[in-house]
């Protein structure tokens, strides 16, 4: 795999409720990623871009839902989320410092 690609295959930490509990207990940390992106892929980029182990990756499509914008009704896009599965002491904290 080609660094460049692995640069571009994570788009954004998803930092919810959900996320936040799973971190905690499940040492799970969730992502946004590319639409065409393999669990091989999403697990090299995040070894090398947070330099932790991972141990498992699982994907979920997302499908785009209906909105209505004015008297128009169209459609958000469809986007693909990681959940990854960290080895024993690996942690990714996302909250900055607290002081």
């Amino acid at each position: 795999m080609k660094n460049e690609r692995l640069l571009k295959v994570l788009i954004a930490p998803l930092v919810t409720e959900k996320t936040y509990r799973i971190s905690g207990a499940d040492q799970q940390v969730a992502f946004e990623v590319m639409r065409n992106a393999t669990k091989q892929e999403i697990k090299a980029a995040v070894e090398q871009m947070f330099e932790v182990k991972v141990s498992a990756v699982r994907t979920v499509n997302v499908k785009g839902s209906a909105r209505r914008f004015g008297q128009k009704i169209g459609k958000t896009s469809a986007w693909k989320k990681a959940y990854v599965r960290l080895s024993d002491g690996g942690r990714i904290d996302f909250g900055g410092s607290e002081a």
